[in-house]
């Protein structure tokens, strides 16, 4: 294989997005700012959106414009019971060990959040990195710096030579146009935005080793 280095997103990745958590940490966002901030709750959707397109994510938004507290704003908007929506995911944790690859995760989470994911998922002891929002502060994904914070946190000096698995399409242009190979995860069908797709992890390593001549 090609490949030495793994960058695995967490949320609507490692676990379908049919589980609904994403969603409820969305709505978590919401209410931090409608009452931690003090937004008009009429206002905040559109106000989110605005910022997820202009600075990657909400809270880079809020950082920019607004005086909010990180760490609190973390922890509120991840305050969930992770085990009503998501499960053990063994196949995976499976696929995984036998990829021979350095795997991390690279998130817009917290590593505290991410912890708590793999811990639910039982993957905890698969990944020896968690690249989070505070590593690649003051960026995060998809930044072109945000990439460049990752290798250099996985070792790694050739892009080439790295994978990211991710369920955003403008994610994994941003990765393609850094030089990695940019798995879109959730899509059976060729995207422009993505080297490849992938909807089965099973079939993550035969897709590796057939992606480049």
């Amino acid at each position: 294989m090609k490949h030495t280095t793994i960058f695995f997103d967490l949320d609507d990745t490692l676990y379908p997005a049919s589980a609904g958590l994403w969603q409820a940490i969305k709505e978590r966002m919401t209410l931090y700012m409608a009452e931690r901030m003090g937004f008009d709750p009429a206002e905040i959707p559109e106000l989110r959106e605005k910022y997820y397109l202009q600075y990657g994510t909400t809270l880079r938004g809020l950082q920019a414009h607004h005086d909010v507290d990180v760490e609190d704003y973390l922890a509120f908007v991840h305050d969930l019971p992770l085990d009503e929506y998501i499960q053990p995911n063994r196949a995976l944790r499976d696929v995984i060990a036998s990829l021979g690859t350095r795997n991390l995760i690279f998130t817009n989470a917290d590593a505290a959040h991410a912890r708590r994911v793999l811990k639910a998922l039982e993957l905890d002891d698969c990944f020896g990195t968690i690249v989070d929002v505070n590593a690649v502060a003051p960026y995060c994904k998809p930044m072109p710096e945000s990439f460049h914070i990752a290798m250099r946190m996985a070792g790694e000096n050739d892009p080439s030579r790295c994978v990211m698995i991710d369920d955003l399409p403008r994610t994994t242009k941003a990765a393609h146009e850094a030089g990695l190979f940019s798995i879109l995860f959730g899509q059976d069908t060729p995207h422009p935005d993505a080297d490849a797709v992938l909807t089965d992890w099973k079939k993550l390593a035969p897709l590796l080793n057939g992606s480049h001549p």
